[in-house]
């Protein structure tokens, strides 16, 4: 039976091991406290991470260290808040009402119940065992979204919470002037390719049904939906009531979605708060209910249902992502009286929907000034208990339309490191058009990268194990190896050879003479270069070029046609490496000045004579 909470300061690898004899060999260089070991394994001359020593069971599971000034993490978890006709007994453990059977997660854990789900978590995570994933969701840290409908399709379990690696959501749907159901679906697969975690159905044209059901049919990861844009479809926002948004509610669950955005926390008294705004509410959901609220003048009607929403998501075990209808839309907007008095209207939310028996994240924003990211974060694990924080970016920069999904996933890698468990991408299109296909894979990539950024400086064990094993393929020039364990070894072998088709031991970033790594791993008092398992004595001209690496380099336009199509239909004879031997170009084979001679010579595939 897991317990309310460890509060105790311990954790593995918590501080400079003082009675071990001392690792850091620099006199006159002091580092700060060391936290966990992100390689999981001790590789390499890195001292770690310098955030928090990993403290799960805690608020602090995988923390940055706070700035002065930052908000301390809430004392109360979902334990300090339960259903009222649940009794806690003599050892901590609650017991339900007799007759009482679990349906969400959340209760599984209440109970100490390790349900499947939680178990196939921890085979994800391997840092985690399926205890502690079922204590974090139990403490109302961690959410597995997963409806009971989706998990009879194809639906693999996955966990968002901060005692978890980051996770990332790709927006996907059907505008009214662009795109469709098949076109979403096949979004859906491409954002699973490239690493989406959740993905997100923000039709709001097209058939919204057929569309969210062949997502939810076709997808292994779990998706979310803002139920507010089919609450409307046919109708006025003014006419908005209780029937429809209980029958909408029911009906999406009833078909599988794993999270609904609820915009409850949007109330009237906030709205004076956005009269001097620049740029006023760019949430759609909460623009549309601070219409409602002001033609009806009348509260939310989100927020005085909450309890009858709660029941219909608890029926089904959807996770609530409680929307911030109020984030900022521009920098000048951030952290003003809006967002803030909306977030302490979300944590209040976050409690009653734990005592209902159902999972919460919390959603952030926005647009916010990289000085003022940690202070969010850390906010919202004061204000919402340590619930998942879901942000979108934030975008630390308003002046970069087309490029926004790099502005903000500088933010994003920030938000996560300051505690946020789940990113929202952002792609190039944000602010001016529905994302292509090309654009959700630059959106995922970028987020990505911001997700595992965070993990590595988090500390998180193993979370750099992949990053180390492609230096060890670099460091030995292993060029086949190195392309394997890279994100996107299309665009990464393509890269390389547009420049030198040949891996041999230099590339053409600094080519024979001057590659540092061709000379360190030459140097028998460095081990760099000298792992037996990367070890490789025949380089060779590389494979013709995938269609997808011929794409982009066709994209790029460097390269001539002429010499693209000659990479795309090579063979090895032609290019002066017979099966089984060493390219010429490779240093121990030819002189210095041969082998930089043939680095520049392009040969033509069936005459071998240098192209003119």
């Amino acid at each position: 039976m897991p317990n309310e909470r460890d509060r105790s300061d311990a954790g593995p690898g918590a501080r400079a091991r003082e009675s071990e004899e001392p690792r850091w060999p620099v006199r006159g260089i002091e580092l700060p406290d060391v936290g966990g070991d992100p390689s999981g394994r001790g590789t390499g001359t890195s001292p770690g991470s310098f955030a928090r020593a990993a403290r799960i069971g805690s608020p602090l599971s995988f923390s940055s260290p706070d700035t002065p000034g930052m908000p301390a993490p809430s004392s109360r978890t979902a334990w300090d808040f339960m259903p009222e006709d649940w009794t806690r007994q003599g050892d901590g453990s609650w017991l339900p009402p007799e007759h009482f059977v679990p349906i969400t997660q959340l209760e599984h854990a209440r109970l100490g119940t390790i349900t499947p789900e939680m178990q196939r978590v921890a085979e994800r995570e391997p840092h985690l065992t399926a205890e502690q994933v079922r204590d974090e969701v139990a403490a109302g840290r961690m959410v597995i979204p997963a409806n009971k409908v989706h998990l009879g399709y194809q639906l693999d379990p996955m966990a968002i919470g901060r005692a978890s690696l980051t996770k990332v959501n790709a927006n996907m749907g059907a505008s009214p002037v662009s795109s469709g159901t098949d076109e979403e679906v096949e979004k859906l697969h491409w954002a699973t390719r490239w690493g989406a975690d959740t993905v997100m159905d923000l039709s709001t044209g097209g058939d919204l049904d057929a569309t969210r059901n062949a997502i939810i049919k076709n997808s292994t990861v779990p998706i979310g939906t803002v139920p507010i844009y089919s609450m409307i479809l046919g109708r006025k926002i003014e006419d908005l009531d209780r029937e429809t948004v209980l029958e909408t509610l029911e009906h999406q669950a009833r078909q599988g979605v794993d999270y609904f955005t609820i915009h409850a926390g949007v109330l009237r008294e906030h709205l004076p708060f956005v009269r001097d705004r620049i740029i006023g509410i760019v949430s759609r959901g909460g623009s549309l209910l601070a219409k409602w609220m002001l033609h009806h003048g009348r509260q939310n009607l989100m927020y005085t249902m909450w309890d009858e929403i709660c029941a219909v998501m608890r029926r089904f075990d959807v996770t609530f992502s409680i929307g911030d209808g109020l984030r900022p839309g521009g920098l000048a907007d951030a952290t003003d009286p809006a967002q803030l008095s909306e977030l302490r209207t979300l944590g209040t939310l976050t409690e009653r929907a734990w005592r209902n028996g159902c999972q919460v994240m919390v959603e952030g924003p926005g647009h916010v000034p990289f000085d003022q990211i940690e202070y969010n974060m850390k906010l919202e694990r004061t204000l919402c208990h340590g619930a998942p924080f879901y942000v979108l970016g934030p975008l630390v920069t308003d002046i970069f339309p087309g490029y926004d999904h790099i502005t903000s996933c500088i933010g994003a890698t920030a938000a996560a490191y300051h505690g946020a468990s789940m990113l929202c991408y952002v792609t190039p299109k944000e602010h001016l058009g529905l994302p292509k296909k090309d654009d959700v894979k630059q959106g995922c990539v970028a987020y990505k990268i911001a997700a595992h950024a965070a993990d590595v400086a988090l500390g998180i064990p193993g979370s750099r194990h992949h990053d180390d094993e492609l230096t060890k393929a670099r460091a030995a020039l292993n060029w086949e190896k190195h392309f394997e364990l890279a994100f996107d070894p299309d665009l990464a072998r393509a890269y390389h050879d547009e420049d030198l088709d040949v891996d041999t031991d230099f590339c053409a970033m600094c080519g024979h003479d001057w590659c540092s790594v061709r000379i360190s791993k030459e140097i028998g008092e460095f081990l760099s270069g000298k792992d037996e398992s990367y070890a490789w004595d025949t380089p060779r001209v590389t494979e013709a070029l995938s269609d997808e690496q011929r794409e982009i380099l066709e994209k790029r336009g460097v390269l001539s046609p002429g010499e693209i199509h000659r990479l795309a239909t090579k063979t090895r004879l032609a290019l002066g490496a017979a099966a089984g031997s060493k390219a010429a170009c490779h240093s121990d084979e030819t002189d210095d000045e041969a082998a930089l001679r043939i680095q520049r010579e392009k040969l033509d595939p069936v005459t071998l004579e240098p192209l003119g």
